[in-house]
């Protein structure tokens, strides 16, 4: 459910060559990578904004490359022309609602300037110590955990960290896209987004076949102050990704929907909120954890556990409380197959596109880390916050707000100031980024299914 809001200028797209009016400059965003036995190493890793929201204009001039969504014919004639042609230019991140500090980053939703609110809804990610490839998250039998502030991000907004198998090096081409990572390139998420540029044959050029740009995604982290799931996609395709889908074929080759753990939809109503046992008026830590069959980092994906921290207790994730269905805590293929049967939901398309055996490919192939937060200008958020369907099925209800607490016009107008903070990025080997005890790691809610 990661999508790109609606970007307010329709001159902003992505690009391949490097312009030369505005130095791209990445702000740093140290993360750390831990061991049992050594502890967190800090890797100093920088922050780099999606290329979808630059200036693309071509080579040599000030032209944009596209106007009302659509290329310039006279620049780009056909799809590699078109990328040879256009370049994309550097940014004042903070001029795209990014605020660095130390190893936090504030995603701003919005931009006020001269009493004028605008939307912001910016698209980061992690890039390595060399600034010119993503940082590579190869997680199985690894855990990941950060630091988030949701207390200003009201119902009907999403604060987002979530992982992408995108190409570490965004696609970089010499000829067609010497830019690459280091300028945000190669997004491409489950919901097979048409990005305006993809990679055809190994060749960074221009979308202009509407192709879909599909690739298997894991929802860390989808919330706001009053509900959150945990989600991951697969995408069953056995090459590399990205993978470009027309037709039907986008509709069928990822698992859109995904397999979500809302601790509110599974009956736990007061678990995560303001005052809740997780509360979101506070700052606290996030633990995901994919665990394998054998323990191993070579073994195949089974499990995919949460646990948070907050005010030095480590707090278990809710057990389902549903009817029909076991105090499941954590997600697996069971959990997905009987969560999906007890909701009524027509199709289990997560395991039709491969469960976790094929979402165990992504993982162990590697994955690069994205910040976003967004407003949902079609549906309101429903899905993450209020209820989908009736709101009276079982599983229908997703969280307490309100039906209309994601308009998009009163998100703008009360809450200007509507922001996420993601801190502390720690990966590394189960139990190592958080600080709790050998005891205290091992103490959670366990389900032993025959």
């Amino acid at each position: 459910m990661a999508s790109l809001a609606v970007l307010a200028f329709a001159s902003l797209a992505t690009a391949q060559q490097i312009g030369t009016n505005t130095p791209e400059v990445h702000p740093s965003l140290p993360s750390q990578k831990c061991t049992l036995a050594g502890g967190c190493q800090t890797v100093n890793t920088s922050i780099v904004l999606d290329s979808q929201y630059r200036w693309l204009h071509n080579v040599g001039g000030y032209t944009s490359c596209q106007a009302n969504g659509a290329f310039d014919p006279s620049i780009c004639p056909d799809a590699v022309t078109c990328a040879q042609n256009c370049a994309v230019e550097g940014v004042d991140y903070s001029g795209y609602g990014i605020a660095v500090n130390g190893d936090a980053v504030t995603m701003n939703l919005f931009l006020n300037n001269n009493n004028v609110t605008t939307l912001a809804s910016p698209r980061a990610y992690l890039l390595g110590e060399d600034g010119k490839k993503y940082e590579w998250f190869q997680l199985l039998n690894q855990e990941i955990s950060y630091d988030v502030d949701v207390s200003q991000v009201p119902c009907g907004i999403n604060g987002a960290l979530y992982l992408s198998e995108m190409l570490q090096d965004g696609g970089l081409n010499n000829a067609t896209n010497p830019a690459g990572a280091a300028y945000g390139t190669g997004y491409c998420d489950a919901q097979c987004p048409v990005t305006p540029f993809v990679v055809s044959d190994g060749t960074y050029e221009a979308n202009l076949d509407s192709y879909g740009n599909c690739c298997s995604e894991m929802d860390l982290w989808e919330a706001n102050s009053a509900a959150t799931q945990l989600t991951p996609h697969p995408c069953d395709y056995n090459t590399s990704a990205p993978y470009l889908c027309s037709g039907d074929t986008c509709n069928t080759i990822c698992d859109k929907a995904g397999c979500e753990y809302n601790p509110y939809r599974q009956g736990n109503p007061d678990y995560y909120g303001p005052g809740g046992t997780v509360d979101t008026t506070k700052p606290f830590t996030v633990v995901t954890q994919f665990v394998t069959s054998d323990n191993s980092t070579t073994g195949q994906l089974s499990e995919i556990r949460r646990l948070y921290v907050q005010n030095g207790t480590v707090i278990a994730n809710a057990a389902s409380k549903v009817s029909g269905l076991a105090p499941y805590d954590s997600l697996s293929d069971q959990y997905c197959t009987e969560q999906k049967a007890v909701f009524g939901d027509t199709s289990n398309t997560f395991a039709q596109e491969g469960g976790m055996a094929q979402f165990s490919r992504a993982i162990a192939n590697g994955m690069v880390l994205v910040f976003s937060i967004w407003d949902d200008a079609s549906g309101g958020m429903t899905w993450l916050d209020a209820y989908t369907g009736t709101g009276t099925n079982l599983g229908d209800k997703r969280g307490p707000c309100s039906i209309d607490s994601g308009n998009a016009t009163m998100l703008q107008e009360n809450y200007p100031n509507a922001q996420v903070v993601f801190s502390n990025i720690k990966s590394g080997e189960i139990g190592s980024t958080y600080g709790a005890s050998a005891a205290a790691r091992r103490t959670r809610s366990r389900i032993v299914r025959s």
